[in-house]
């Protein structure tokens, strides 16, 4: 029987984007740091996040029902490591910098993100200690390529091309 420990170690192996989930509604404003994240289908524009169920911020996105994922360039390890509770910083003070447009959308778009994808979610499926959340898009924006953040070996990797 496969022990979780070993699963890990084999998912450690799986690199992955680097998104920072956002939103602001009516239980306030939360982000958080997922690699977890992909596209499902084109027809209509769908995405889904998992985001594991004993998170701080998974009530809330849950509840606002609208996010942005943040897709994170090789230049955002430090904003990654902050949205993942690696730092000092207060969760209350994750959006006080310049980095934020607060005020174009309903949600926290992080300017300069390599793509901010902004919907509405619209299932959620409790999966293990996870939810699965099926996220309708409704805007897409794009930034100039400036490398990709991705999480391989349990670290944080820049990739540029």
């Amino acid at each position: 029987m496969l022990t979780q420990r070993e699963f890990r170690a084999a998912m450690a192996n799986l690199s992955s984007a680097v998104n920072v989930i956002t939103t602001d509604g009516p239980l306030g404003r939360a982000g958080m740091t997922v690699s977890a994240a992909c596209s499902v289908t084109d027809s209509p524009p769908t995405m889904l996040v998992c985001v594991n169920r004993s998170a701080r911020s998974h009530d809330i996105l849950v509840a606002n029902g609208r996010i942005c994922v943040n897709v994170l360039g090789a230049e955002h390890e430090d904003l990654a490591r902050h949205f993942a509770g690696a730092t000092s910083a207060p969760p209350a003070e994750r959006f006080t910098d310049e980095a934020w447009d607060l005020t174009t959308e309903d949600v926290p778009v992080l300017r300069g993100a390599l793509v901010s994808v902004i919907g509405r979610i619209v299932a959620d499926r409790a999966h293990g200690s996870h939810s699965v959340l099926f996220v309708e898009v409704d805007k897409v924006t794009t930034s100039e390529d400036s490398g990709a953040l991705v999480y391989f070996q349990r670290q944080f990797q820049a990739l540029r091309l």
